[in-house]
């Protein structure tokens, strides 16, 4: 008996050690991950970011010039100055343990410095410095063969243009442009050379069936995780997305491709973070890559009740050196930006709450934005539903219904 309990006390004493020495490598392990994240902006991307990355328990500091912007009821440590100042980004970053963004109109110096002095950025300013100019994206698709629409660099509309033009073309600029703004589909040789002064992408105008848009991950080990493609419907007043669905309305094939073009993409610009890329499906088939975002976008907004892993987990993942999430969608969704109503500046007022939110399957985000104007984006509503038809007649009902004004 004592030869037995002998035994069985040893065996109990080599658990314990076994399992001391799992909580220690485990509590290290998780030691040596980044504690402190810092946001470089902090709109509504940066504010769903951060109520996905407070799951991890780790400190959130945000830098961003508007003491009222919507991170700062949520972030306690929010840096008012410029994201845009060298000396700023730099200052804010060197107390962080990674740097991530939520607008690339960013100081990528300042990102290059820390970057070299061993701080982890995420996205690499590298991939920031290309996705930045419109211009620098277009050639990035085109030496590594990506479709995307014809295109050419001018360094000013007005004396870009001749009798060969052939009308319609999209002027984009190629710094700047954000939420709609910085794109002109120009119908005349006079519409074209009054749409800016400045550098800018010339276009061709291919004929689109569909806009769609995939995000991908891709972690420091370079694992991926791809999203189903949504379909865009977009406010041709505002040039911005009014409604997604998702999964897109597309063939099996399409799904496949549009997929596999997302991860090639990842791949060629070494990735390490989220991209949101949008593409158009021509009337032939084809799918172009259209634009570029290195960060959480507007087109994953959905994935926050539709998907297993939203796209703001999905970063704080590899923010954290997690492995990636799964990107299965759980239950088709439609998501509906609430927009300033037209004619409407001041402080915002919401009307209609009610009614929208006695629907089942119906999820509201507010950005907390005080002021209201003109197609701006106030919040947006999450519909889901086993049947996209169903999903998509409750979001006519929402629409109609949710309004914010002044």
């Amino acid at each position: 008996m004592a030869v037995i309990y002998s035994n069985y006390l040893k065996s109990v004493i080599k658990l314990n050690f076994l399992l001391t020495h799992y909580k220690r490598r485990k509590y290290q392990d998780m030691q040596n991950r980044p504690t402190i994240i810092g946001i470089l902006g902090g709109g509504q991307l940066g504010r769903m970011l951060a109520q996905a990355a407070s799951s991890f328990n780790v400190e959130l500091r945000v830098l961003d010039s508007d003491p009222t912007c919507p991170c700062s009821t949520l972030v306690p440590r929010c840096t008012n100055q410029s994201f845009r100042d060298e000396a700023a980004v730099y200052n804010f970053g060197k107390d962080c343990d990674v740097i991530t963004i939520e607008i690339e109109d960013v100081s990528v110096p300042a990102l290059k410095r820390l970057a070299a002095e061993g701080k982890l950025v995420i996205p690499a300013p590298e991939i920031i410095e290309v996705i930045q100019d419109k211009g620098l994206q277009k050639q990035f698709l085109q030496s590594n063969e990506i479709a995307s629409a014809p295109f050419r660099l001018v360094d000013s509309p007005a004396n870009a243009f001749d009798q060969d033009t052939q009308y319609p073309i999209v002027v984009k600029l190629r710094r700047g442009g954000y939420d709609g703004r910085g794109v002109v589909v120009a119908k005349t040789e006079l519409e074209a050379k009054n749409s800016f002064n400045k550098p800018c992408v010339v276009e061709e105008c291919v004929e689109i069936s569909k806009e769609i848009a995939v995000i991908v991950a891709r972690n420091s080990n370079a694992e991926v995780r791809v999203y189903d493609p949504v379909e865009m419907l977009v406010n041709s007043d505002a040039n911005l997305v009014d409604l997604l669905s998702a999964p897109a309305e597309i063939s099996i094939e399409q799904t496949e491709t549009a997929k596999n073009l997302a991860i090639q993409v990842a791949q060629k610009i070494n990735l390490v973070g989220l991209l949101a890329i949008e593409m158009f499906v021509t009337k032939s088939g084809e799918i172009l890559v259209n634009e570029m975002a290195p960060r959480p976008h507007n087109t994953g907004h959905h994935t926050i009740e539709a998907c297993a892993c939203s796209q703001y987990e999905q970063l704080t993942r590899v923010l954290l050196g997690l492995p990636l999430g799964d990107t299965a969608l759980k239950q088709p969704a439609v998501m509906l930006n609430i927009l300033g109503q037209p004619g409407c500046a001041g402080p915002a007022n919401w009307s209609g709450l009610d009614e929208v939110l006695s629907l089942s399957n119906v999820h509201l985000h507010v950005y907390g934005k005080t002021d209201t104007k003109p197609f701006r984006k106030m919040g947006h509503v999450t519909i889901l539903d086993q049947d996209l038809t169903k999903a998509l007649e409750k979001a006519k009902f929402v629409r109609s219904k949710l309004k914010v004004i002044a």
